[in-house]
């Protein structure tokens, strides 16, 4: 089931960055607002736009969520490797996107103010 969601997932997401998806949403608007006059601007012909944005809405959230985590996991699982490998590099770094943010931000501070001595 993993398997499938994440095939479907990525699916979905390359599709959905793609300028022809773009182009078809602003057609099926354009298509839908000049359809108004014919249906009187009834409420029904309003709620067909709006129920079906937003449950597009709505799933494209957990979709490209599941595909931004994923993706993130294998730039950091990416990033640990090249650390762990490299010997000038600190293992500290390893797994530091699960610190809190404030410990985040006390690294980074430090690592800048290493950077800023070794440049001067």
């Amino acid at each position: 089931m993993e398997n499938l969601f994440t095939r479907f997932a990525n699916t979905i997401a390359h599709w959905a960055g793609k300028p022809v998806i773009f182009v078809a949403a602003v057609l099926l608007i354009a298509v839908w607002a000049v359809s108004g006059p014919f249906f009187g601007f009834s409420e029904n012909w309003q709620l067909v736009i709006n129920t079906g944005t937003t449950i597009i809405t709505f799933l494209m959230v957990f979709v490209l969520q599941n595909t931004q985590n994923r993706d993130n996991e294998a730039i950091q699982a990416k990033l640990d490797e090249l650390i762990l490998t490299s010997q000038n590099a600190e293992n500290r770094f390893i797994g530091i996107e699960k610190k809190a943010e404030r410990e985040i931000s006390d690294v980074i501070a430090e690592v800048e103010s290493a950077a800023c001595r070794s440049a001067s």
